[in-house]
């Protein structure tokens, strides 16, 4: 879409080419079904799988999915290929995405927490990637002709106020519904202003200890409360008590605390 307002600046939003978006998608969902089962036998001792190590150092799957994100990212800016080899581009941008995000929780926390509870978020950052990947994939937009067409105030402003509300539903812990929120802005007002829930950044700064909001809270969402997420998560992650004896009581893995042990 593209429009020039009044005042001569050109603005341009070009709808996403949904068949490398489709490339992209399919093989970020097969890298990380794969992944997945190869750290499980690896995991188990079974088939002829085993973690890299180099000099002593085990290199995690991470690595390889940052230098293909980086390769893949720099052959489209400096060269812009065209047929196939864009096609192949998006192809290795999904698998080095996969790789990457499938470490998600080791490259926030610094720490082996594969298999520990903290090793679910890792899941959790692969399943928003999918519902990103789904929204381009049917060619959602946060703005709209209007928007576009009414000048760069226009665009610039409906853009920050469909990211400020996004924003606001991430820190209520509202994670999900603020990356939808981001391309159907509907979703990300209703999730604003939505309760918080207790142990999320908007709570522990907003809801004052003893508050009526914070104890509305706590009731809305109780300790060890389940959601809809969570079967998806335990497919991939394990269950969350499962994660959590297998893990020590500071959210190492028991491989990671035994590597420890032995340095």
């Amino acid at each position: 879409m593209s429009a020039v307002p009044p005042d001569g600046l050109q603005i341009s939003l070009t709808a996403p080419n949904r068949l490398l978006v489709a490339w992209m998608l399919a093989a970020f969902v097969f890298t990380f079904l794969i992944t997945r089962l190869i750290t499980r036998l690896i995991r188990s001792g079974r088939g002829p799988f085993r973690d890299t190590t180099v000099g002593g150092v085990h290199i995690h799957h991470e690595v390889y999915g940052i230098f293909l994100l980086l390769g893949t990212g720099t052959a489209e800016f400096a060269y812009r290929p065209g047929d196939p080899w864009v096609q192949v581009i998006a192809v290795l941008f999904g698998v080095g995405a996969a790789l990457t995000l499938d470490e998600f929780a080791l490259w926030v926390r610094l720490d082996d927490v594969y298999w520990g509870p903290e090793g679910r978020r890792s899941v959790d950052a692969v399943l928003v990637a999918v519902v990103i990947g789904g929204l381009l994939l049917v060619g959602a937009s946060p703005v709209d002709d209007a928007d576009v067409g009414g000048g760069w105030v226009v665009l610039s402003a409906t853009i920050a106020a469909n990211l400020l509300l996004a924003l606001v539903a991430i820190l209520k812990g509202r994670t999900l519904l603020g990356v939808v929120g981001v391309f159907v802005p509907f979703v990300a007002l209703v999730a604003a202003l939505r309760l918080a829930m207790p142990g999320s950044p908007w709570a522990r700064r907003r809801y004052r200890p003893g508050s009526a909001r914070l104890r509305r809270s706590e009731r809305r969402f109780p300790a060890g409360r389940r959601n809809r997420w969570d079967p998806i998560v335990d497919l991939f992650a394990g269950s969350a008590p499962q994660a959590a004896a297998d893990g020590d009581p500071s959210g190492e893995t028991l491989p990671a605390a035994r590597r420890r042990q032995e340095s």
